[in-house]
């Protein structure tokens, strides 16, 4: 369980559940976890999600999305670390596999994709690489 990097954790988990071909992995819920969730879902990358509520912390339950058997998911990478923060201006925004791919940008506005961030002019911490 990592303590010092809650969004890399998070990430392991979704990459590890859908590398051994689970149909639903379980995370820690936090708001930024459930905004990241929320726009994976958006993008289609998961097939939908719930957040379970109880005394403690609360979990997220995501269902993976597999299409002829093979997970739509084909990789997820953490990009801006604790230790080294990553931080673009929005015209310097990376594309991710050719624009196949998402970044996931944490803005002043709110996490959002690269594409989104572009259009409303916004630059930030580029959070992951989802493709």
């Amino acid at each position: 369980m990592s303590k010092t990097d809650p969004i890399a954790d998070y990430l392991t988990r979704v990459r590890n559940a859908a590398r051994a071909k689970h149909k639903k992995v379980d995370v820690p819920a936090s708001s930024i976890k459930k905004e990241l969730t929320r726009i994976l879902t958006e993008q289609k990358f998961f097939d939908g999600y719930t957040v379970v509520e109880d005394n403690k912390q609360g979990i997220i339950r995501i269902s993976l999305k597999y299409h002829d058997g093979k997970i739509v998911l084909s990789g997820i990478r953490r990009v801006s670390s604790p230790g080294l923060r990553q931080y673009k201006a929005a015209e310097d925004l990376p594309r991710v596999q050719n624009g196949l791919g998402i970044a996931i940008i944490s803005t002043s506005k709110g996490l959002m994709t690269n594409k989104q961030a572009r259009k409303e002019n916004v630059g930030g911490e580029i959070v992951c690489y989802v493709w």
